[in-house]
């Protein structure tokens, strides 16, 4: 890929990292527990996963864990240096297209979507803010889609959807809530998202990440690949959990995820995803006040511990700790791609299943062991039966099992 260019890096970009004023000067970080990172890696083998891995980067270094097969028919090892799809990390990437945007003066946070969309939705309340912060009310349609885990995959696992489509099956159901009255997460907010995007620059969604985001970030290895089916290279097979207990696993590596588009459907390796997370903390793809907003976050529930901002979420760890960053699911794959406000360190985490919560929940782990490091013995147990028992991992898509 060609390297990037001043042409390429649409709106000004601060000439140091952006830190708030009131930052303070970093403190010794704990050492990384990559003892758990395996562990949460091995427990989301237990939990269906062929195989899993995650790569941590930080002042000493990068630290890469993989465990199992990305491939169950060759035995492949897993392995860190191969691509899979990202899923809803992918609404980082379609959020942070936007806000540039917004910075060039393309479009406002608190326009109506109908603005610049005219007649497209049924309520000239909802914002551009609301679709980024999952408070329009627009509903999911991958509920009713996906109402049954394999047959509703394999119904457009070939399928090539136009994003009027996709929306037209969201407004064919009740609206959820008043537009922003409540956070209540929704793909079809991002299906949104990538429709304005090609509105106002007049160019497809995936020419917009490679212009504004992969080229500048000389991420190698990621892509919007739709309605292609293939992940070129070395990649992961991923395996979709049928909703039938004892039910054989589906290879569901190849699709066009067309089901997704600008909500889900960029391919990826921890090594881009790092980058890509460490380049937004520090500042490199948004100005100083978009990353505020991106930032600024509400609660997404009762725990006081997870948060989201504009197609960003922030978990707040045991150690105090706040990540900062997005999940991704996608039929066969699970990942985690979170880095610290300072952007001194970054954890890309993925397992190759998906229709299997416990999985995902175990994955999650990676996070707390990668950012709070070891913990004493009997702490570290109660906090893992505390978090197994009342934080099961955020789905980004309906989970029957």
């Amino acid at each position: 890929m060609a390297p990037a260019t001043a042409a390429h890096a649409a709106p000004a970009k601060p000439a140091v990292p952006f830190a708030p004023a009131s930052a303070a000067a970093p403190t010794a970080d704990p050492a990384p527990d990559m003892e758990g990172v395996t562990a949460a890696l091995k427990a989301a083998m237990a939990n269906g996963a062929p195989g899993a891995m995650a790569r941590l980067t930080g002042p000493d270094g990068v630290r890469t864990r993989a465990v199992g097969v990305r491939d169950r028919v060759s035995g492949a090892a897993m392995d860190t240096r191969a691509r899979f799809r990202v899923g809803s990390v992918s609404k980082t990437f379609s959020s942070v297209v936007l806000l540039q945007l917004v910075d060039e003066g393309a479009l406002e946070l608190d326009a109506p979507v109908n603005r610049y969309l005219p007649g497209l939705l049924p309520d000239d309340r909802i914002t551009v803010r609301h679709l980024l912060t999952h408070r329009s009310g627009l509903a999911d349609y991958t509920d009713k889609m996906f109402a049954q885990t394999v047959p509703g995959f394999e119904a457009v696992r070939n399928r090539v959807f136009g994003y009027r489509e996709l929306l037209d099956l969201s407004l064919a159901e009740p609206r959820t809530t008043e537009p922003g009255a409540a956070y209540k997460y929704s793909n079809t907010n991002f299906v949104v998202v990538g429709m304005l995007i090609e509105k106002v620059t007049g160019k497809a969604v995936g020419r917009e990440y490679e212009r504004r985001i992969i080229e500048p970030l000389r991420l190698r290895h990621t892509s919007y690949v739709h309605p292609d089916t293939r992940i070129k290279g070395t990649h992961v097979r991923g395996y979709l959990h049928p909703d039938e207990a004892g039910a054989p696993l589906v290879d569901s590596t190849e699709q066009t995820v067309s089901w997704a588009q600008s909500a889900g459907a960029i391919i990826s390796d921890p090594a881009d995803l790092n980058t890509f997370m460490t380049a937004l903390m520090t500042g490199r793809l948004l100005s100083p006040r978009m990353l505020e907003a991106m930032t600024s976050v509400t609660p997404t529930d009762a725990t006081n511990t997870r948060f989201y901002g504009l197609g960003l979420r922030r978990y707040d760890l045991t150690c105090g700790t706040r990540v900062y960053g997005h999940t991704g699911t996608v039929q066969g794959f699970y990942t985690y791609a979170f880095a610290t406000r300072d952007g001194r360190r970054s954890l890309s985490a993925m397992a190759n299943t998906s229709n299997r919560g416990a999985a995902n929940t175990a994955l999650g782990g990676t996070l707390e062991a990668a950012f709070c490091g070891k913990k004493p013995a009997a702490t570290a147990s109660a906090r893992t039966a505390r978090s197994a028992a009342t934080l099961p991992a955020e789905a980004d898509l309906p989970e029957r099992r």
